[in-house]
């Protein structure tokens, strides 16, 4: 595809909006960090107000963590039904009233100090957790969709520049000199709603996919008008529903049934684990007091540097995914992601008798930052959307992305009570996850790069261990598939 002839103005504009939606979801995955200690201050006073007495510390304990965790409780729930949705809505429209949920839940979290009222700031959390689910699969699966094979590397990692821009800001805007304050962490908290404001204006103005359109609604001109780069893409997207009308719309429970589609999704669900269980969210959800552990003077400007660092490497993603390719980048990040983690356990656990490893308790963690930027942050959400044809993709998105919520709920409740077990042996834990991360990569994941979706589904026929010698004629990966096998593959028992 020429990409040159791609890259409209309609085309910019309908990528730029569908990201906002992921820069939300990663405000909203960083504001909760900074202005910890002021709302439980609230939460106290509003105890204090109801039943005349201090709220008793278990309590405060509980009704916390419950703030922070609902929010991956309503972000496992919405992904779970986020095929249906984008297969009734269309992903244009389900991502516009999608907006409402960030309407609701932005408005009831920046009014619940006014109101005296931790019900609403935790019931806030779990709408915008609903809203962050859906729109953490239909960004992705929307951009993977209007983009042209030449681009759609560059373009998946957008959706994870816009997250770590989201946490980056909300850091920033956290400080207590900024919105981080007693009075004004409500308004840090309902600035939410702004990005669904710009996201709601600008939609209307944004094709539908056409993928989508054609694929799925059958409507040929439809999808030629909201498709500039007709040629190559049409004819891409015909082969792709000429298959689709031999395959039956996939449920969940048929993607581990069936042979043809079981490796697929486990590869799915573990880049999506090797995402989560890698120690990021560990390191952004307990940074400042890592930090505070490893003796740094100021460590809430130390939690940004490492925001900064993050949103530097994944431009530097952007611009290796298509040379490189996504395996390779996914094994480089995992790898030096485990090398880190075991550095920073030994600097934690010399740190008493050797007081400047604090500062290569710095460094690992920056290291460690780096390299999931590399690998592990974007490359897990696109794979899914191009491991799978539009029959099973929603399916299969739905899947992963609900893995991805229910380690991030795990990760979230859990990590804190795992350190104060471990104490700096914490991260080892972390380290044996992302080895085995990296040895089922090299071993299990193909490289997706520059190839079109056939091509992808062709190349699992090729692994598959098993029968199927009839398909032996169309192994050739530059000949389209023509069995009914898309992702064929005989299941390796």
């Amino acid at each position: 595809v020429n990409s040159k002839a791609t890259v409209t103005g309609t085309f910019v504009l309908s990528v730029f909006t569908a990201v906002l939606g992921s820069l939300e979801f990663g405000y909203n995955i960083g504001v909760i960090n900074a202005p910890q200690k002021m709302i439980e201050q609230d939460y106290n006073a509003t105890w204090l107000q109801r039943y005349g007495e201090p709220i008793p510390s278990g309590t405060l304990t509980s009704l916390w963590s419950l703030s922070v965790a609902i929010f991956s409780i309503g972000g496992m729930l919405s992904a779970f039904c986020l095929g249906f949705v984008s297969e009734w809505l269309g992903r244009r429209k389900a991502m516009l009233i999608n907006n409402l949920f960030a309407f609701i839940g932005g408005s009831l979290m920046a009014l619940s100090k006014l109101c005296r009222s931790f019900e609403m700031m935790i019931l806030g959390r779990f709408i915008i957790g609903a809203y962050c689910g859906l729109a953490s699969g239909l960004t992705p699966m929307y951009v993977g969709e209007i983009a042209p094979t030449s681009l759609r590397g560059a373009l998946g990692t957008l959706h994870q520049l816009a997250i770590v821009t989201g946490i980056l800001i909300a850091q920033i805007l956290g400080l207590e000199v900024l919105l981080g304050s007693q009075e004004l962490w409500p308004v840090l908290l309902g600035l939410t709603v702004v990005p669904t404001v710009l996201q709601m204006s600008f939609l209307p103005f944004c094709p539908e996919s056409p993928r989508f359109l054609y694929i799925v609604r059958c409507q040929e001109h439809q999808a030629k008008r909201g498709e500039q780069e007709v040629g190559d893409m049409l004819a891409e997207m015909k082969e792709e529903k000429r298959k689709m009308e031999m395959e039956r719309k996939v449920s969940i429970l048929e993607l581990f049934r069936s042979p043809l589609y079981r490796q697929p999704i486990i590869i799915s669900i573990l880049l999506q684990l090797s995402q989560q269980l890698s120690g990021i969210n560990a390191i952004f959800y307990y940074s400042t007091s890592i930090f505070i552990k490893a003796g740094v003077q100021s460590p809430v400007y130390a939690t940004i540097g490492a925001g900064v660092i993050n949103c530097a490497f994944t431009v530097v993603s952007l611009f290796l995914i298509e040379r490189m390719g996504r395996r390779t980048l996914h094994m480089l990040g995992l790898g030096g992601m485990c090398i880190c983690a075991v550095i920073m356990t030994m600097a934690l656990a010399l740190l008493d008798s050797v007081p400047w490893m604090s500062y290569i308790c710095m460094l690992s963690i920056f290291g460690f930052v780096a390299f999931f930027e590399v690998g592990p942050g974007p490359i897990p959400w696109f794979f899914v959307a191009e491991l799978f044809s539009q029959g099973p993709r929603p399916a299969a998105m739905a899947v992963a992305g609900f893995s991805n919520w229910t380690a991030n709920f795990i990760i979230g409740m859990g990590f804190q009570y795992v350190a104060d077990l471990c104490g700096p042996y914490v991260f080892l834990i972390f380290a044996v996850l992302l080895l085995f991360f990296l040895i089922f990569t090299f071993f299990r994941v193909p490289e997706t790069r520059g190839k079109t979706f056939d091509q992808i589904a062709a190349n699992f026929n090729e692994r598959s261990v098993g029968g199927m010698m009839d398909m032996d004629m169309d192994m050739d990966l530059d000949k389209p598939s023509t069995e009914l096998d898309y992702l064929g593959e005989e299941s390796i028992n």
